[in-house]
């Protein structure tokens, strides 16, 4: 290649990744709104992190169109083509952490008139917090290429399967002790579930950014705590 199509190259490769950071900062903020949807019972926050959610959905879709653009032209070998399926692959992760916060903004416009014990939206929140700092740093990682961040991410997955845990616990105490804490206490628990399942995003994006750098999955088996009975149900 001369030298103008391989800064042409390379400009479309930096674009790409820039698309993913885009993408990222987006999935952060509608972790966070939604979590302060859930905690102030704000209708109008909800539906902004529904409406945002959008935003993602299409930076997927243009994603997409250009790898499978850069694909057909470039015809990528080695480094360049991990590069570029592996972001095709983070993508996906982040997606489906937008839908799993629209999920939990949804869950908020359910119980938007119920009481709720406040200790059980302090176990919410640890939890949302833990995730956002294992999705941050997990951009970060893609971002620098550091394969020993990434693996940080993936070994750390276990803590807010610990949390989730100790939640769905704690919210079954309050179901046994007063059924009128059943209906929002449901909720909540597919709220703690969503959160869960974004850990487990995180750590499917450090498996891939452990990918794109090293040509090669972690060695390791995949560090996994989730021991509640809905858990144990889906894995039979």
């Amino acid at each position: 290649m001369n030298e103008h199509t391989v800064k042409s190259y390379e400009e479309e490769l930096a674009l790409l990744d820039k698309k993913i950071a885009q993408m990222g900062g987006l999935a952060e903020q509608l972790l966070g709104k939604s979590l302060d949807a859930l905690e102030r019972r704000d209708p109008k926050l909800a539906e902004e992190v529904v409406t945002a959610d959008r935003m993602i959905d299409n930076l997927e879709r243009e994603i997409e169109e250009q790898v499978i653009s850069m694909v057909a032209r470039r015809q990528p070998m080695a480094d360049d083509l991990r590069h570029i399926m592996g972001a095709l692959r983070i993508t996906t992760d982040l997606e489906r952490i937008g839908d799993l916060a629209k999920n939990i903004a949804k869950r908020s416009l359910a119980i938007a008139d119920e009481s709720h014990p406040k200790p059980l939206m302090s176990g919410i929140r640890h939890m949302v917090e833990l995730a956002l700092h294992q999705l941050k740093e997990v951009l970060d990682a893609y971002a620098e290429r550091d394969a020993d961040k990434a693996l940080a991410v993936w070994r750390n997955d276990a803590q807010i399967d610990a949390m989730y845990n100790s939640l769905f616990r704690e919210l079954l105490t309050y179901m046994m002790e007063d059924p009128r804490n059943i209906t929002f206490c449901i909720h909540l628990m597919f709220c703690a579930k969503n959160i869960e399942r974004m850990g487990d995003h995180a750590t499917n994006i450090a498996e891939t950014v452990h990918y794109i750098i090293e040509g090669r999955p972690p060695a390791d088996q995949r560090p996994k705590g989730d021991t509640t009975t809905i858990a144990l149900a889906g894995r039979g």
